[in-house]
């Protein structure tokens, strides 16, 4: 085993993801989580608890400081490349292996862009890979085991309901695939049994509150997410959101999986991976949901690659498949990490790639923009902000205390509240003239949302209007406001 080298490829990425992290700005995710750690609760309808929780304590540790707060994912990154190896390990690889299976997660494009952000998805990265490290010592090993399973499954589904369908997807695997023989044993069921323990009180708030991550899960199954795509791409973004470079590896691990027979108390592992598929494509799932079962097929197809390169021209395929993880590295790091001046990515190819890239650009003017108009009116005047998204909402309460809070229609941002029924004018961004027309007697613009930068983001050209004369009470506009998205 290569404990050295993994350890060093592991630290090696998680330096240079912390070496990012104070580049461009927040994400509008890291603004929303940062103020739903300030209201903390057991679920949002968007989310379980976890990820607001450790901004809470991150931004608690190290207030307004951006590389603090993407600390941990980083870590998590790490963590996955590190799990790349040992799984290498699991399925018989030697030291070449596991170095091969953690270089080429430590590549893949989706835990550079995960990895640069405190998001769900990038401990959902985490806890998938941990899980199926896990799943496969307790399927070589029986016992008590299982109980790290169950531990760690509960954990996932306090931070994302996905892993839910990773677990139901293994059980299909196991029942399709085998080793059937598991589920006679009592302690699979043991450890799911802890699992929901942990999860009980998200599933709790869900039921008390009507379950509203089903409804935010239709909507984004109809499209209502930056980063959904349509049906048909699902497939093919397969093939990139590692890399194109190393996709042949990751085929050749879930292949082997899927037939070698030394292999075969984990054929569950590629059953599940390709049900997945089927379920999301057919759901509208967003195409990185898979992400975290490719350090698991990359593991498993770091044998078949070597043998690959030690056969025929074995010089030229050897450097090819050390070139491969270094490409994908240097690829994915240009356009998901902020490494281009910030002035220059409205000319380059990377926000139409990475749409992310364009969340973290141009917060700091938007929240000038905005206490510039609440300057020129009178001082005395009572003055909320409404948003049409979190982010607009999130900006203003980690830029603008003087206003804060500020009030949204989106998400848990609705749940908060409606504005006081004394505010007697609102600054409104992100919603639509007409609608705001609906329910105030005055309705002008005062202002336009720019970044400085010339990018096109979703924030870029935004009016921001002044409404007053209110002719509802806030009880009767705030349920026709609400948006789930």
């Amino acid at each position: 085993m290569s404990r050295r080298g993994l350890a060093v490829l592991a630290a090696g990425l998680a330096a240079l993801l912390v070496a990012a992290a104070g580049r461009y700005g927040y994400h509008r995710d890291e603004l929303y989580f940062l103020r739903a750690g300030r209201e903390l609760a057991f679920g949002y309808v968007d989310q379980p608890p976890l990820t607001p929780l450790l901004a809470r304590l991150m931004d608690s540790l190290a207030p307004g400081s951006l590389v603090a707060l993407r600390l941990p994912s980083a870590l998590a990154a790490g963590a996955v490349v590190l799990l790349a190896g040992l799984l290498a390990r699991e399925f018989g690889g030697g030291r070449a292996a596991q170095l091969l299976a953690a270089a080429s997660t430590a590549g893949a494009a989706v835990l550079l862009a995960v990895g640069h952000l405190l998001s769900t998805a990038t401990l959902d990265v985490l806890a998938w890979t941990l899980l199926c490290w896990l799943l496969v010592r307790a399927l070589r090993n029986g016992g008590r085991s299982w109980l790290l399973v169950g531990l760690a499954a509960g954990v996932a589904l306090q931070n994302k309901t996905l892993a839910a369908f990773l677990l139901a997807a293994v059980l299909g695997g196991l029942l399709m695939a085998g080793p059937r023989a598991v589920l006679r044993s009592g302690w699979p069921w043991a450890a799911a049994a802890v699992a929901l323990l942990l999860w009980a009180p998200n599933l709790v708030w869900q039921a008390v509150h009507g379950f509203p991550q089903l409804e935010l899960s239709a909507a984004i199954a109809a499209g209502g997410s930056g980063t959904s795509e349509p049906w048909f791409l699902f497939l093919p973004m397969q093939l990139v959101l590692v890399s194109p470079f190393l996709w042949p590896v990751w085929a050749a691990g879930w292949w082997r999986l899927l037939r070698d027979p030394a292999l075969r108390p984990w054929r569950c592992l590629p059953v599940a991976y390709a049900l997945l598929a089927v379920v999301f494509l057919l759901t509208g799932g967003k195409p990185y949901y898979l992400a975290g079962l490719y350090p698991v097929l990359l593991a498993a197809g770091a044998d078949p690659a070597l043998a690959w390169a030690r056969r025929g021209r074995s010089r030229v395929r050897r450097g090819l498949l050390a070139a491969a993880p270094a490409l994908s590295l240097l690829v994915g790091g240009l356009l998901f990490l902020p490494v281009l001046p910030v002035d220059r990515l409205a000319g380059s190819p990377v926000p139409a790639i990475n749409y992310d890239a364009g969340e973290t650009v141009g917060w700091p003017a938007f929240a000038a923009t905005v206490a510039g108009v609440r300057e020129k009116l009178p001082a005395g005047a009572e003055v909320v902000v409404l948003t049409g998204n979190y982010g607009e909402a999130g900006a203003v309460d980690r830029y603008l205390p003087g206003l804060a809070p500020a009030y949204s229609r989106h998400n848990a941002y609705w749940d908060w509240g409606p504005p006081p029924e004394s505010a007697d004018t609102v600054l409104a961004v992100g919603l639509p003239e007409a609608e705001l027309r609906r329910w105030f007697g005055q309705v002008r613009e005062a202002a336009r949302i720019d970044n400085g930068v010339g990018l096109d983001n979703d924030e870029q050209g935004r009016p921001v209007w002044v409404a007053s004369d209110r002719t509802a009470p806030w009880s009767r506009i705030w349920p026709e406001l609400r948006r789930l998205g």
